[in-house]
């Protein structure tokens, strides 16, 4: 089987070499996977102490961030190598100061497995979430490297979980520990006779509760918002739009401040959402020298403020459920303790459904829906804090998983 698996890697690197060709994101791939053996050698001496952080993309590293900057921290001396496999991912976070090189995974080769791991050199890896490669972890425990898995969820569909799974299967057993969001995972790893694993819980809680931590002001948002009500719309996609466009032509004589913060920030997208857009609407790259008071619409057509964006909404909606992309991240503006709406399709998603039982988070499904909802709320402010403290409460009592993983971790 892993025979199989190997050639089926060489294909598949082939075809998307040749996708490449009309496809700038996989071309940036392509690109930047030629360069991390060089940029390895010019950054890691054999004699460095490392760490290595591997995630899939920009969600598993905003995940495994807590851990990282406590190890950081707590082991200033060992330089850090962080690889991505996706270029969403990298291309956002190519620069960030937790890592001393910041590389693309190569793809899963035998020969890939033994160069990367020659020059980085481990002391100790740490994986996010569901990152598996088989060629690489049979390679790693070939080494007797120490690795750990972070936040990692199953479901029993998983091919580890399937007669058919063998050769994935036994990939996990390079794994000296594994720490898993709930326990149906960690049950699921006991139906295999994996039994080095923890229900540590997700360590996104400890991410977004050090957002409280931080200063959250914004200048422009302020500027914006003044002291009215202010709803704002998080990684929202084209699917999104289609829910809460109406409300907000209809309502932008309220005196409701409406922030869109869109996943897709090309120039094209955000022209052709304020086209659609009936209310006084003005975006972050045009804002210079405009009275920022005087629009009811925002559209945030940049990145790195969506989370302290949130501190200043009254409700949020976050994006990604209306459709198929995947809901984006809840738990950011939960931390700041409002009412939070989602699209439809959020079953893949254990917090959604946990505070939508709850009461904290409400689905939506179409725009007459939105509209019911987000009126209830307008018109009833207990409704807006009893929600709000829902989702903050949530936030607290599920914090910890840092320190868990922490506690494990001896070098």
């Amino acid at each position: 089987m892993r025979v199989i698996y190997s050639i089926g890697i060489y294909i598949a690197s082939f075809v998307v070499k040749l996708l490449s060709l009309f496809n700038n994101k996989l071309k940036q791939g392509v690109i930047g996977r030629k360069e991390s053996f060089r940029k390895l050698e010019n950054a890691i001496r054999p004699e460095d102490k490392t760490f290595w952080f591997h995630c899939a993309s920009l969600g598993e590293y905003e995940q495994g961030l807590p851990v990282f900057e406590a190890l950081k921290i707590k082991y200033p001396n060992y330089k850090i190598v962080l690889s991505f496999f996706s270029p969403s991912g990298y291309e956002v976070r190519k620069n960030t100061k937790i890592a001393d090189v910041v590389v693309y995974l190569p793809l899963d080769t035998k020969a890939n497995a033994k160069r990367f791991l020659n020059l980085v050199n481990p002391d100790y890896i740490i994986f996010v979430k569901y990152e598996i490669w088989p060629n690489l972890l049979v390679e790693i425990k070939k080494q007797n490297l120490n690795i750990i898995l972070i936040s990692a969820v199953f479901r029993d569909n998983q091919s580890f979980f399937k007669w058919y799974g063998g050769f994935m299967t036994s990939s996990l057993f390079a794994f000296n520990h594994i720490f898993t969001q709930d326990e149906n995972s960690k049950e699921l790893l006991e139906t295999i006779d994996y039994k080095n694993v923890s229900v540590s819980g997700d360590t996104r809680f400890d991410r977004v509760s050090n957002q409280l931590k931080v200063d959250n002001s914004v200048s422009f948002i302020e500027d914006f918002k003044t002291n009215k009500t202010c709803i704002a719309f998080g990684s929202t996609w084209p699917e999104d739009d289609k829910l809460y466009l109406d409300f907000i032509n209809n309502n932008s004589n309220r005196g409701i401040k409406f922030i869109v913060a869109p996943h897709n920030i090309k120039t094209s997208y955000t022209n052709s959402l304020k086209s659609k857009l009936n209310a006084k609407t003005i975006s972050y790259s045009e804002m210079a020298d405009k009275n920022l008071a005087d629009y009811d619409v925002f559209i945030l057509d940049t990145i790195g403020y969506l989370s302290k964006t949130y501190s200043y909404a009254d409700i949020a909606y976050v994006g990604g459920g209306a459709g198929t992309t995947g809901l984006h991240n809840i738990l950011e503006p939960a931390v700041f303790g409002i009412p939070i709406l989602i699209g439809k399709n959020y079953n893949k998603f254990p917090e959604a459904k946990i505070l939508i039982n709850e009461g904290g988070v409400t689905s939506v499904l179409n725009s007459n829906g939105f509209k019911i909802v987000l009126n209830k709320l307008l018109d009833d402010n207990n409704l807006i804090e009893t929600q709000g403290n829902i989702n903050s409460h949530f936030i607290e009592k599920n914090k910890g998983a840092v320190i868990q993983i922490l506690n494990y971790i001896r070098i």
